[in-house]
């Protein structure tokens, strides 16, 4: 994505994909990460903006029922910023081009005369189905598709007699953007000749956790629908496919479909915990309990990095640990090579994953998230000689002083420093333990201080939620807390606990 020779700007219009923000493609990514402006619409994955951290967000989403941008501011900004010169990317939900006003915008560049490129998205039709367990066409039950809007054009009347000619036209139907009339569309499909018992769903927030499927006859879907509670944004699917979803529902009976996990980490911290989760099923709700600084004397640790050649080996406890002594290293102008011949020790694989950013890889890892295991891990290697340790300002002794039992000539420095968060921040993390969290999840004992220290008179919330601890040290410190601990992964790794949170939540497993 390179930016345009002459004096205008460009715009692409991505389409971000139905839900799940993994479900982009590898070209919207790529546009994401050189844009320099981006105006995304409601239905786009909030986490796609982690893709372009430094671009002018503009949120320009369509809410019914709220006050939201009009088209043609929506086009007056985008042509405002192609003519500074700037990479735009108008991101879209779904496809840009189906059902959405990416035709429209595209129109407006083409004649303003300014540069432009559609990059297409899975339509949510296609993957709301999908995950739902339907295929909108079967070689036995359905071999068309029909997709249509259930909203009218602005000044012409919606008309229940292009409903009746549709009922059957086609094999299966697809409403998009119906809900609102629902009732008068399933009853005009009737009335033009569909049979009734005719099989049908209503899949709302489709291909993310919060999906929600009800599934009835034609005569019956809208009160259903109504019933449960289903709305915008959802998808009406009327045929005989429907009847797939009995053996391909795939997605909704995942063992940890749905739960609501709190992740209580910084946002740039969570990312692997929050696709571990999502990739199960569960919906995380990054709430961070901490915010990371520089330490209170950064001297220690500006030193230690002049001296790295000096260390036999340097050992790492936490991803923060890294990216403090790395971003030290090369704000010197140094890279990799200042580490000479000291060899590398991280607990555990994130830890140790967050070295390859900056070109090194570790040379042991102790799988468990506990010092006591990394301890055992180096005192097997023979004389440590000298170790330093970067890692956060308030840590436990253990590491150091096995270090120290083992032999090892150990010098502790301050990479980081953790606070309680306070102010908004708080008050977000007490909203979340109270309306949207099932499961707490804490991967450190660290967190657990976190966690509490944040809630402070709050933190009685906690015991209306399932607490889940990735170790036996991580439990013990819940319990110091006065916390009751529901669960305890035998594997001290995420993917353990939630292998652990799995079996528990499935019956005979």
């Amino acid at each position: 994505m390179t930016k345009p020779a002459s004096s205008s700007g460009k715009v692409w219009l991505v389409g971000a994909g139905p839900g799940d923000p993994d479900l982009i493609t590898c070209r919207g990514v790529e546009v994401l990460r050189n844009a320099e402006v981006v105006l995304h619409d409601a239905l786009s994955h909030p986490d796609l903006l982690e893709h372009c951290p430094h671009a002018e967000i503009h949120d320009v989403g369509k809410r019914y029922g709220q006050h939201s941008p009009d088209q043609d501011l929506v086009t007056a900004r985008l042509l405002h910023f192609a003519r500074q010169g700037k990479r735009v990317v108008r991101l879209k939900g779904g496809d840009p081009m189906l059902f959405a006003r990416g035709a429209e915008e595209a129109l407006a560049l083409a004649e303003a005369g300014v540069p432009f490129e559609v990059v297409p998205g899975i339509s949510s039709a296609i993957a709301a189905s999908e995950f739902a367990g339907i295929s909108l066409t079967h070689r036995d039950a359905s071999s068309s598709v029909t997709f249509i809007t259930g909203s009218d054009r602005a000044g012409k009347e919606w008309s229940p007699e292009a409903w009746k000619k549709l009922a059957t036209a086609t094999g299966t139907i697809c409403v998009l953007m119906g809900m609102r009339r629902i009732e008068a569309i399933t009853r005009a499909i009737i009335e033009g000749g569909r049979d009734p018992a005719t099989p049908a769903a209503v899949v709302m927030w489709g291909a993310r956790p919060e999906q929600r499927t009800a599934v009835a006859t034609l005569a019956d879907i809208a009160a259903l629908a109504r019933a449960q509670g289903l709305s915008s944004p959802s998808i009406i699917i009327i045929g005989e496919v429907v009847e797939l979803r009995r053996e391909l529902n795939w997605y909704e009976t995942k063992p940890l479909f749905g739960l609501r996990v709190l992740v209580a980490r910084p946002q740039e911290q969570a990312a692997q915990t929050v696709r571990a989760l999502r990739e199960r099923g569960a919906r995380a709700v990054v709430r961070p309990a901490i915010e990371i600084t520089a330490p209170t004397d950064g001297a220690p640790l500006s030193r230690a990095i002049r001296e790295l050649a000096g260390y036999d080996w340097v050992v790492f406890t936490s991803q923060n640990g890294v990216r403090a002594l790395l971003d030290g290293l090369r704000a010197q102008g140094r890279d990799a090579r200042a580490f000479g011949c000291a060899k590398i020790a991280a607990i555990g694989p994130k830890t140790a994953a967050a070295l390859g950013p900056y070109g090194l890889s570790a040379d042991l890892v102790a799988e468990e998230f506990v010092a006591e295991s990394l301890v055992e891990k180096l005192s097997g290697q023979g004389p440590l000689g000298r170790v330093l340790l970067a890692r956060a300002e308030s840590a436990r002794d253990v590491l150091p002083d096995g270090l120290r039992a083992a032999g090892a000539e150990v010098q502790v420095v301050a990479a980081y420093a953790t606070h309680a968060v306070s102010g908004l921040r708080r008050a977000e993390l007490i909203a979340a333990l109270e309306h949207e969290v099932d499961v707490v999840l804490f991967t450190s004992s660290s967190m657990v201080d976190s966690v509490v220290d944040a809630l402070g008179d709050a933190a009685a919330s906690l015991a209306k939620r399932r607490v889940v601890c990735i170790g036996p040290i991580t439990a013990e410190t819940a319990r110091q807390h006065g916390l009751r601990v529901d669960l305890i992964a035998p594997v001290y790794t995420l993917q353990g606990a939630l292998d652990a949170l799995e079996r528990d939540l499935t019956p005979g497993a």
